[in-house]
């Protein structure tokens, strides 16, 4: 039996296990609500050829737990992992209760991983090179400094380990109104080390948020009050991206582009690959060949391009 046919055939035994343990638990209702759930959040296109790179893996979640990783998300990590680990910049914060003295329970079927406070663009309490895979779910765009976290993220991964990046996009978000964040502008944060205090977008936010996709924004009055709060609640998005300019920041760093998706709602997706420090990248298929991938994409900003 060729390697392809092994692959598909322990693909239906591993689906008949799952079916046969949601009936025998949930019956033929439990059966048909998760039916529901993967009709409703079908996984990501390229999940299938990514999933071996995490499995029984070990791995780095910045913020989360994210449905995206659940059994019914886009990309469902958590169910397959060995273990993870997670940072937050606070023990408290808009999305979590207490987190000090708290493990990480990401799943019900994996053992919880190790609760850290501290920032996602300075990690000194992790030896680099501690971990197979970082894991990232709409994280970066609350950062004042993405590519000094970025950096920080890389450095923590084994070479030939892998980096999940997923960031909103504009068209799917409160900041559709917005305009996408210059390369160039990321690069100059770098470089003046720009710190989580920053409020350099404030006036944008705050003239172009729309407060109508924002559900827990409040009224006017609250929302002004929570962004210029941001050093304390970081629900600010500093920075507004587009599937291109993902990948144009990406590329600043020297990885290997794995898997680029845009998907309903508000996703783009990325994994990427950590080389070593003499293997080559060629990323030219997503870069040169970007405009057949954003064809493709559901929304509209990047299919104007």
């Amino acid at each position: 039996m060729d390697l392809q046919a092994h692959e598909k055939r322990s693909d239906k035994n591993t689906l008949a296990k799952k079916v046969s343990s949601i009936f025998r638990y949930g019956g033929v209702s439990g059966l048909a609500k998760a039916v529901g759930r993967r009709i409703v959040k079908p996984r990501a296109r390229c999940y299938r050829d990514c999933r071996e790179l995490f499995r029984q893996r070990s791995g780095l979640e910045l913020g989360g737990p994210s449905a995206l990783f659940t059994m019914w998300g886009l990309f469902p990590l958590y169910p397959i992992v060995h273990g993870l680990d997670n940072c937050n910049f606070s023990g408290k914060t808009v999305w979590e209760e207490q987190l000090i003295g708290r493990t990480y329970r990401f799943s019900k079927s994996r053992e919880p991983g190790s609760q850290f406070i501290g920032e996602a663009t300075e990690l000194p309490f992790l030896r680099s090179e501690s971990y197979d895979f970082v894991l990232s779910s709409h994280i970066l765009e609350h950062i004042a400094n993405p590519l000094k976290a970025l950096k920080e993220w890389i450095r923590v991964i084994r070479e030939g380990g892998s980096l999940v990046i997923v960031v909103p996009h504009k068209d799917g978000t409160f900041d559709h109104k917005r305009p996408v964040t210059p390369i160039a502008h990321l690069v100059q944060d770098y470089e003046n080390n720009m710190a989580e205090d920053d409020l350099t977008h404030l006036s944008e936010v705050l003239a172009l948020h729309d407060l109508k996709r924002d559900p827990i924004g409040g009224g006017r009055d609250q929302f002004e009050a929570r962004c210029r709060d941001n050093a304390t609640n970081r629900c600010l998005h500093h920075h507004v991206f587009t599937t291109k300019t993902v990948v144009e920041l990406v590329g600043l760093l020297g990885l290997q582009i794995l898997a680029l998706e845009a998907l309903r709602p508000h996703h783009i997706l990325l994994v990427a690959r950590k080389v070593n420090p003499h293997e080559l990248t060629d990323n030219s298929r997503f870069i040169t060949g970007v405009g057949i991938l954003l064809r493709r994409s559901p929304f509209r900003s990047d299919r104007l391009l």
